[in-house]
């Protein structure tokens, strides 16, 4: 039986095609999505990125662990069974305008869809207005929306008012996260849900869905 460990190791080492054999591996051994992430993926990644930090490792290796950690990713995702029925909900994930990186939104995504939502992934960079527009389009009952730099987290409280003007605030959950950000700067913006990391997204997204369905008759 695999030890999760062993994809940490794996993706630390900068092994991206033994990551994706050993996920593979971890699913048909009936480990959870879940469990993949937050034993396997998740701390490889969280260990490289304090490295990096204490100068223990250079940009280069970081950017290799990265690559396992990804194609790790899309090997998982083409794993996760098609929902029967309804998804759990829809969520709506991007990192806000002005930023580039995306190794939490990539986890959270992959998250999200293991534990049965429907995950619409915008990328990197996402304005405000693409954000709204997106959950007004898709009748999503979340956005996720990331911040990983201080001069980005005006971005976050855009969205809550784009979404206010939009009359969808009491219709969805504003959720997000990001290394700068807290649960005070969430609650001063008006946001729903502060993330701390990937780790805990699942938990407070779904101790935290919406009822009732959203009102496709809302809208800009």
């Amino acid at each position: 039986m695999i030890n999760l460990s062993e994809i940490s190791s794996s993706l630390q080492s900068g092994k991206a095609m033994e990551t994706s054999a050993l996920i593979t591996k971890a699913f048909a051994e009936n480990y959870s999505v879940e469990s993949i992430l937050k034993q396997g993926l998740i701390p490889g990644i969280k260990n490289m990125e304090e490295r990096l930090v204490r100068n223990e490792i250079l940009l280069p290796e970081m950017l290799i662990a990265t690559r396992a950690m990804n194609m790790g990713l899309k090997a998982l995702r083409l794993l996760i069974p098609t929902p029967v029925g309804e998804p759990e909900a829809t969520v709506i994930i991007g990192t806000v305008k002005g930023e580039a990186q995306n190794i939490e939104k990539n986890l959270i995504s992959v998250m999200m869809e293991g534990m049965g939502f429907k995950a619409l992934d915008l990328g990197t960079g996402v304005s405000a207005e693409r954000f709204v527009q997106t959950a007004i389009s898709e009748k999503a009952q979340f956005i996720i929306a990331l911040s990983m730099l201080p001069t980005t987290m005006p971005q976050l409280k855009l969205i809550v008012q784009t979404a206010a003007a939009a009359n969808i605030r009491d219709q969805i959950k504003i959720v997000i996260g990001g290394k700068p950000v807290t649960e005070k700067f969430c609650q001063a913006i008006g946001a729903d849900i502060y993330i701390p990391d990937a780790a805990n997204a699942s938990e407070l997204v779904t101790a935290r869905r919406i009822k009732p369905p959203y009102s496709p008759h809302r809208g800009l």
